[in-house]
């Protein structure tokens, strides 16, 4: 299991475009990945599940990953949320 935390840099915070691109990107890996917010958990590879969080500006989420790749998985979404300006 590898587990990664993030403060939320976006003004809109988990906003629907840059969430789209976000969840799309994990769809190739197979590992689960998990989003927790707020003593709250979702699954990351539904964009449903992400904007029901309600993730605003200058929270911090923190994402697992667990599987067979989720060391890549937690690259992409680093890449992720670095190239859409989500978090620093």
């Amino acid at each position: 299991m590898v587990e990664k935390q993030y403060t939320i840099s976006a003004s809109e915070g988990l906003h629907a475009r840059p969430t789209s691109l976000l969840v799309g990107s994990l769809a190739p890996f197979s590992s689960d990945i998990t989003l927790i917010y707020n003593d709250k958990s979702v699954n990351m590879k539904s964009i449903l599940g992400v904007m029901s969080l309600g993730v605003a500006s200058g929270s911090t989420i923190t994402v697992r990953a667990e599987g067979a790749d989720e060391n890549e998985a937690i690259a992409k979404i680093d890449e992720v949320m670095k190239s859409e300006g989500l978090a620093g």
